[in-house]
C-alpha cells in the first residue's frame, strides 16, 4: 500500500494549525502550522510507519474510511 492509496482528512484547529491525517492508520497524523507542511510531514510519518510494518512483516490496513459531508 502507498500513500496515494489512502483517503486524508485535512482541517484546521481553532489556533490555525493545520492537522493532515490517514483515518485507516492509528497514528498516522501530522500537526504543522501550514496545510502545505502537514501534508509533508504526514508523508513522513506515513513512510515511518509504513517501516515499521514492513520491519514486523505486517500488512497495512486497508482504507475503509467514508468521507460524508454533514
Amino acid at each position: 500500500m502507498e500513500l496515494s492509496d489512502y483517503k486524508i482528512v485535512l482541517y484546521r484547529q481553532e489556533d490555525g494549525a493545520w492537522v493532515a491525517e490517514i483515518p485507516a492508520i492509528s497514528g498516522c497524523y501530522a500537526l504543522m502550522p501550514t496545510r502545505e507542511a502537514a501534508l509533508a510531514e504526514l508523508s513522513n510519518v506515513f513512510g515511518m510507519i509504513a517501516e515499521e510494518y514492513r520491519e514486523k512483516g505486517l500488512p497495512l490496513p486497508a482504507d475503509t474510511t467514508e468521507i460524508r459531508h454533514a
